[in-house]
């Protein structure tokens, strides 16, 4: 029955979808802006639709219908509910049915919130998009990713996803922002072929799109850092980010989407970098359909297992179409697409910002080349080549030295040029900070130039950010932390903490590996830990033995390992003993046969926690830049008075962005 149902409504997305897009087309061609007004309603048919599948396969992974093949696949009638739920994006199919369930979420939520101008051009070709996308995504479910298939004689049991995907409640939380955030995208992506279509290339466009840019990026930053805290607390490994291809394919966009959301303010501001702001969005969803490709087309396991793939090279398609169809409308609106305005000196907020941008971009041009090489090598002629983290590390460390200063400088220029009196004396808190932050760090035990470094500049980072802060909450109260600027600052802040956190952690890392029998004790970094017992027990079916182990005299905690029967494989759950100054990481290696003795794993990482900490506080500021800051009540006494915007540049909130 539930197959039934997803598979019905499978179709009724995929035709709303299909005739929402030959309707709007219609009437753009035509100019009928009835029809092209019509895209609400087609938005709620295809929610509709895509809700009902999303349903019908929660439905039966609750209801242990074995009968639908993915259900067998991924799940199992011992499995935790939390897990249960969470098997939705286990696998290629689940993930798409995701997918698609937040991209018509996305376009519903688009067409309400412009609801009395869903005739407006602009906001037609943007539409149209969408729903293209949509189209192709349950085109997917309806063929080569058919998530409802069944089998006529069901097992009494299910596999139930792989081992590491049910062992955590973050994964049931972090691939949902990763989407949330990847999807996201979409929108901005759409209006920017929206104003390439119509030839209005002013700020309109920009400025209409905003929220739904920021509100990706959030989404996108808390999925990237929690799936760094999923990697340390699953994998038993202690680290969070080994340059995996999956790991990579997600900073791609979060890089390109950061440089977007900087280099946006300028063309705002001055009415530049149109052309480059344009192909930042384009990118940025690319690289989306790029990362699940990646993912989810098989080419990771060995790339000769594309040919096989279907999925794959309906992903790779979609990838060439967005981008071939938005090069040629870039070219062919390029005059037009002239810039109003011109960098007046390096020093200066727009000049920071397009620094700015360049490093983000050759981030991502390390990451992708890194990424992506290795697949190309075996897809050419079968040789296998690995690219580790000492390429990325030695490539990467000295961009992201450069993007941190930039970050406590560019808080504190003006725009068009900044003096050095005035930039001196506005660099003097920072500057001060920066000190404070490094003379701990070496009193703590920092023993690098590169490490001392780091630690002065996030130093810096947080005393410009907030000395901007404190001069919004002098001139507005508590209200002067929200909007645009003062969330941006408060994000700045967030990732000079996950800086802070990432230097130390992997700069100073103690590691043991000790066998332990009840009684005896192992001291690592300061910390002392003694093996109190062995316990065994079954979890779900599954054989699990546990440690209990004693840290510092205090807390008690219990790594363990547990025998998937399914897999017949061992996975170790670590256990971690966290504080604000560092982590205690416990993992179980191996016990004895007579249960005697364990080999115990330990691991101590300082300011581990203040990644996860920083992340958060990332997100904290997404949601306040996401907030209505309200009518300034003072001048800003750091700003100077070039900060308005130039009168030639358009700013108003309507799709009239001017087209020169």
């Amino acid at each position: 029955m539930a197959a039934s149902l997803g598979s019905l409504f499978v179709v009724f997305g995929f035709v709303s979808a299909a005739l929402a897009a030959i309707s709007i087309s219609i009437g753009l061609a035509t100019d009928r802006s009835e029809l092209v007004s019509m895209s609400g309603k087609w938005s709620i048919w295809t929610l509709l639709a895509a809700t009902g599948a999303t349903v019908a396969m929660e439905y039966a992974l609750l209801a242990d219908d074995f009968s639908m093949n993915y259900v067998a696949r991924n799940s199992t009638r011992s499995l935790p509910l939390l897990y249960k739920i969470a098997a939705l994006w286990a696998s290629l199919e689940g993930s798409i049915i995701l997918w698609t369930f937040v991209l018509c979420g996305y376009i519903a939520a688009v067409a309400w919130w412009f609801s009395k101008r869903l005739d407006d051009r602009l906001l037609g070709f943007a539409m149209l998009t969408l729903f293209v996308v949509a189209a192709f995504f349950f085109g997917l479910m309806l063929d080569v990713a058919s998530p409802f298939g069944t089998q006529a004689n069901p097992p009494l049991d299910g596999l139930g996803p792989n081992p590491l995907l049910q062992n955590h409640p973050l994964m049931a939380i972090h691939p949902v922002m990763l989407y949330l955030g990847y999807v996201g995208f979409t929108v901005p992506f759409a209006f920017a072929i929206g104003a390439l279509a119509t030839g209005r290339l002013g700020e309109g466009w920009l400025i209409e799109t905003r929220v739904w840019t920021v509100a990706a990026w959030g989404f996108l930053t808390l999925g990237i850092v929690l799936g760094a805290w999923w990697s340390y607390e699953v994998l038993g490994w202690g680290g969070y980010w080994a340059w995996d291809p999956v790991e990579n394919v997600s900073l791609l966009p979060w890089l390109t989407s950061t440089a977007f959301i900087h280099s946006v303010v300028v063309q705002e501001r001055r009415g530049m970098l149109r052309v480059w702001n344009l192909s930042l969005i384009v990118s940025t969803f690319a690289l989306t359909i790029l990362g699940t490709f990646v993912t989810r087309s098989g080419v990771l396991e060995s790339v000769h297992e594309f040919s096989e793939s279907e999925v794959g090279p309906m992903l790779l398609g979609l990838f060439g179409v967005v981008v071939g169809v938005s090069i040629a409308l870039i070219f062919w609106r390029v005059d037009i697409l002239r810039s109003t305005g011109a960098i007046d000196s390096p020093v200066s907020r727009e000049g920071s910002f397009l620094g700015n941008n360049l490093l983000f971009a050759g981030f991502a041009f390390v990451v992708m080349l890194g990424t992506m090489f290795p697949l190309l090598v075996e897809a050419l002629n079968g040789d296998q080549l690995s690219v580790g983290s000492p390429y990325f590390d030695r490539l990467t460390a000295p961009i992201g030295l450069a993007l941190l200063f930039l970050m406590a400088i560019s808080p504190l220029l003006s725009w068009r040029s900044t003096t050095p009196d005035v930039l001196s004396e506005r660099a003097l808190m920072p500057a001060v900070t920066g000190v404070v932050v490094l003379v701990v760090s070496v009193a703590a035990g920092a023993d690098s130039i590169a490490e001392m470094f780091a630690y002065f500049l996030a130093g810096m980072v947080l005393g410009s950010a907030g000395q901007q802060l404190l001069a919004a909450v002098r001139r507005r109260g508590m209200a002067g932390l929200t909007g645009r600027a003062s969330g941006g600052m408060v994000a700045h802040i967030g990732l000079a903490v996950l800086a802070l956190g990432f230097v130390a952690s992997q700069s100073h890392t103690s590691e043991v590996e000790a066998s332990l029998s009840p009684g005896e004790s192992a001291s690592v970094a300061g910390h002392k830990i003694e093996l109190i017992d062995r316990i065994d027990r079954i979890d779900g079916g599954n054989p699990v033995t546990e440690v209990s182990l004693v840290v510092d005299g205090d807390e008690i905690h219990r790594p363990a390992l547990t025998t998937y029967i399914n897999y017949a494989m061992a996975v170790g759950t670590p256990s971690v003993a966290t504080g604000w100054s560092d982590d205690v990481y416990l993992v179980v290696l191996d016990v004895s046969d007579s249960g005697d003795s364990a080999l115990i794993r330990v691991i101590v990482r300082p300011l581990i926690g203040w990644i996860w900490a920083g992340g958060l506080i990332m997100a904290l500021g997404t949601a306040l830049a996401l907030t209505p800051s309200g009518r300034r009540s003072k001048p800003d006494p750091i700003a100077s008075s070039e900060n308005r915007p130039d009168k030639s540049v358009t700013t108003g909130g309507e799709f009239t962005g001017a087209s020169a």
